[in-house]
Order: structure tokens, then sequence, then C-alpha cells
């Protein structure tokens, strides 16, 4: 998480976008590889193995995501007891992954910017107008083309692969974007998502890894230790805490200071 990291994905965002901007035909030229005229239809959708493929990829990532979750909900329910794994490596993970793959793209871009996906234009049998990356103004009323929850779900493998021992993190870094690009593959394979949704979900997912990794890690003003996250979650889950001990007849007092 340097510096090259950051310049690397900020230019492939500038040309990416500007190029898809200027010329939004590539979008569906590249859609059209995947769409069969003669049948209307978008034929590896129909393909059993792909769709389980698409479906184990979630579980994959989310696999990724379960130890901190249940360090989480551990704590919550035994504040008394310190954290199972890493107290920076919880919030660093499930930061990122509510900002990138819930916030940004569910409840936010795709709710709000109404670009209607490939099975859904005009070009490959649909019902609607196509529209390019830039315009929010399509007649997608509801869990919309841009950008890709999935591709953000995927490439937010980068994460985990960010904690990973130095020896292994290039490799780590490469399984995470070949994990996210075959994932957004299958969402454009299946007519899903357009490239531009795809790669806007990874270079936006890699910013936001970048800059909470630096929050969390980098940054001296801001950067936390572990016993800090645990000291956090401690006094956020005291009280209910305090109370369920109380219900059965035991006191366990205020909350204990750092």
């Amino acid at each position: 998480m340097n510096r090259t990291g950051l310049f690397i994905a900020l230019a492939l965002m500038l040309v990416i976008e500007l190029l898809f901007g200027i010329y939004p035909e590539l979008d569906l030229k590249l859609a059209a590889l995947f769409y069969d005229p003669a049948t209307h239809t978008f034929p590896l959708k129909l393909s059993t193995a792909a769709v389980i493929a698409r479906d184990s990829a979630m579980w994959v990532a989310w696999a990724f995501a379960l130890p901190a979750i249940v360090a989480l909900i551990v704590k919550l329910v035994r504040p008394d007891r310190p954290l199972l794994i890493s107290g920076r490596a919880v919030a660093f993970l499930l930061v990122t992954l509510t900002l990138a793959a819930g916030l940004l793209t569910n409840f936010s871009f795709k709710a709000y910017w109404g670009r209607p996906r490939p099975v859904m234009v005009a070009q490959f049998n649909g019902p609607q107008p196509f529209v390019p990356w830039w315009d929010p103004r399509g007649s997608c009323h509801k869990n919309c083309s841009f950008f890709s929850g999935e591709g953000a779900t995927a490439f937010w493998t980068y994460a985990p692969a960010v904690l990973a021992p130095p020896a292994w993190r290039p490799l780590a870094y490469a399984g995470a974007a070949l994990f996210g690009v075959i994932t957004g593959g299958l969402r454009m394979a299946f007519g899903g998502h357009f490239f531009t949704d795809v790669a806007t979900a990874g270079l936006v997912t890699f910013l936001v890894i970048w800059l909470v990794h630096g929050y969390i890690y980098r940054w001296p003003r801001t950067r936390l230790t572990d016993e800090d996250v645990d000291a956090a979650l401690t006094r956020f889950a005291w009280p209910g805490y305090r109370l369920r001990q109380r219900w059965l007849g035991r006191d366990v007092g205020a909350a204990p200071t750092a």
C-alpha cells in the first residue's frame, strides 16, 4: 500500500473513464463479445458451471471476512475478553468491506445511478436505451449497473492481501487481482455489467483500501494500535454486557479503563 500503487490506480481510472466517456460505444463492443444475436441472449448465464462459479466467488470473498466478523461478534457478546484476532485487522477488513461492497455500491451509486445493465439495453434485445458510465439519467430505477457490487466484493480481496506476510504479499496481490478480473468477467459474460462497471468497481475498491489502510496503519496522526480497537469495542459493548449480567444477578461494574 505505497504511493506507487495509488498513482497507478489513479492513472488507470483517469485513462479508462476518459476513454470510455469519449467513446462509450466501446462498452457495447466489449459486451457484444458475450452476446449471441441468434438466440438474443448472453449464453454463459445459462451455464450451470458458470453460475456455480459466480456464486462461489462471493462465498470465497466472504470467507476472507469471516474471521473478522466472528471476532467482532464474540467481542460484542463478551467485551470482557480480548479480541480473537488483531484489532486493527478487524477494523480494516470490516470497514473496507462495508464501504467498498456496501455503502458505495448498493446503497449509493447502484441505487441512484440509473444506468441499465447490458441485458436491459436495446442493443441486446432489451427495452431500455444504453447510456455511458458518466450519465446517471438512465431509465433503470432499481439495482442498476453502475458500478458492480459483485466486482467490488471480489476486488475487496486486496484487503486481506495487504495483511499477508511480506514475503507472500506480491502473490496475494496477484491472486486478488486475478480473482477480481475473473469475477468481473463473469458478470460481463452474463450481461450483468459493462466493462466500465467492473473496472470502476475494482479501482474504487482499491482506493478505499488504500485510504483506510493509511488511516489505520500508516499515517502517524491517525494510526491505531490493536489495543486501541479492542478498548473502543469494549467501551461500546460494555453497557449491554453489564445489563445482561445484571439480569443474571451479577454486577460486573463499569467498563475497564485502558
